[in-house]
């Protein structure tokens, strides 16, 4: 494939001084977005997506340790590794104020035609014609959650790959745009979610997910026994009117969150569970999550100003950070499943 015209870099080996770079100094060593296109023993390749959130650094650190324990002999299978936004790593930011979120605006984004989405289909058209073995894409998040994987598909080779990083899988079909789901058409794709930046847990779990899948010979192609994987399915969608204020610490605002709010992560919660509490009027925003564009019904009341539970849902990706709930959400809201994808918790 010519990358002549390219609107992203392609390099077939790693520049001086990668190896040891932070993140917020990759823009002193790469052009932009880069794609490496590495060989390894096994030609199959293994895309791995890094730095999408530019504040989401434990996938870079975790391919720089791989990197570097497979740099005299060489890696076991071919790996395509890409480093998206090395611009908001630069300041520290999920994403910029003048650009698109880089996991947003993949084949099926919401964007298709600007730039940003012209680069991702770029990337996406590259490794389709290399014929990929698997794709995994590594982020951070900002509350309190264990470690997860999330898939687009419901079929034994996406479980198992997920299962190579955790039991907790969560089925989503929105948001749309994501590097996982774009890539689901051309192999077995995850997202993994590492908890918090900066963590050692977070880049050793990756190193580990990253190893596994750069050796393995194969995904078994046969469903896994129900006891060894926690199914999740993304239902609804959690946010803040745009126009509303919020708060987590108890200043006053449209919305005030309790402060612990992020702790609630991936617990079975019944009706009445409370997030805190609303002024007069004022109601959340709950969007369809799982590829129904009907509305997906209430999942909270407020009576006497409380913001409470009116139906048993599970959250997850729940934080206090206000920067995340404006660029993202509040949170997601999820039901178990099976690998039939029937609710398997009323």
């Amino acid at each position: 494939m010519d990358v002549t015209d390219a609107p992203c870099a392609v390099m077939d080996r790693l520049p001086p001084g990668f190896l040891d770079c932070p993140a917020d100094r990759l823009v002193d060593i790469l052009p932009g977005p880069t794609l490496f296109d590495l060989p390894g023993r096994d030609p199959n390749p293994l895309f791995v997506s890094t730095l999408l959130h530019g504040n989401e650094y434990s996938g870079l650190d975790a391919m720089q340790q791989v990197l570097r324990a497979h740099a005299a002999r060489g890696l076991p299978r071919a790996l395509l590794f890409f480093v998206g936004n090395i611009r908001a790593a630069a300041a520290n930011l999920r994403t910029l104020p003048d650009e698109r979120d880089y996991n947003r605006v993949w084949p099926g984004s919401l964007f298709c035609g600007e730039a940003q989405a012209e680069m991702a289909r770029w990337v996406y058209d590259y490794a389709k014609r290399r014929g990929l073995f698997a794709s995994i894409d590594i982020h951070n998040n900002t509350g309190f959650n264990p470690h997860y994987a999330c898939v687009r598909r419901l079929e034994p080779k996406f479980i198992a790959l997920a299962q190579l990083f955790s039991r907790i899988v969560v089925h989503f079909q929105r948001p749309v745009g994501t590097q996982a789901a774009a890539f689901a058409d051309l192999c077995p794709a995850i997202t993994v979610e590492c908890g918090k930046a900066g963590a050692g847990s977070a880049t050793q779990h990756a190193v580990e997910l990253v190893e596994a899948a750069l050796s393995i010979a194969h995904l078994p192609d046969h469903p896994p026994a129900p006891h060894d994987v926690d199914i999740l399915r993304t239902c609804a969608i959690v946010k803040p009117p745009a126009e509303a204020s919020f708060s987590f610490d108890g200043a006053p605002a449209d919305f005030m969150f309790r402060s612990d709010i992020d702790h609630l992560n991936f617990s079975e919660l019944t009706p009445g569970a409370s997030f805190g509490v609303a002024r007069s009027g004022m109601r959340l925003d709950v969007l369809p999550g799982d590829g129904d564009d009907a509305q997906p019904g209430e999942y909270f009341d407020y009576a006497g100003g409380e913001i409470r539970l009116s139906r048993a849902a599970i959250p997850a990706m729940l934080t206090i950070d206000p920067r995340a709930v404006k660029l993202d959400c509040l949170c997601y809201l999820m039901h178990r499943i099976g690998m039939d994808g029937e609710r398997r918790d009323g």
